[in-house]
């Protein structure tokens, strides 16, 4: 995998970096370590930003390609937010189509696979990786207000 280009910032609590346009994706490459399949156009963030509880990736997927094998996962959901394009997802034998602002989840026993269906147009989209039934609770339960007036003037900028 060519992840050379990105560089990790932050601090003790947060961690970021830019991986620049989706439209320059295919400068990464990824490569399977169990075959000889290769991919370019995708970015994995975990190791990247340090990530602790999923695995996010970024992807650009060519015209008329799709993944070839089907694919299941042990422990982990997947959910799918398609950015740009247009295609066909594969689940358990059915089809259905997607497009720009489709979202998918997908349980780990749920065979999968997907293409890109249009003659000309990248297929973009964010997949996600998260251990099935982990979370526990909701974003608003979760979050709470911080007694701090919020100011963005004399602070430490980070590049």
């Amino acid at each position: 995998m060519n992840q050379s280009l990105i560089v990790s910032q932050g601090s003790e609590n947060c961690s970021f970096t830019n991986v620049g346009v989706f439209s320059e994706l295919d400068r990464f490459v990824f490569s399977t370590p169990k075959s000889s399949f290769q991919l370019e156009g995708k970015v994995f963030l975990k190791e990247i930003l340090k990530l602790t509880g999923a695995e996010i990736s970024l992807n650009r997927f060519p015209p008329k390609r799709s993944v070839p094998f089907y694919h299941k996962h042990q422990l982990n959901e997947e959910i799918y937010i398609f950015i740009s394009g247009e295609g066909e997802f594969q689940i358990d034998d059915r089809i259905f189509p997607i497009t720009e602002g489709t979202i998918v989840r997908v349980d780990p026993e749920g065979v999968r696979c997907f293409r890109n269906t249009s003659e000309t147009e990248e297929l973009t989209f964010i997949a996600i990786q998260v251990r099935k039934d982990s979370y526990q609770g909701s974003t608003i339960e979760d979050g709470f207000p911080v007694e701090k007036r919020v100011s963005w003037v004399g602070k430490e900028r980070l590049e």
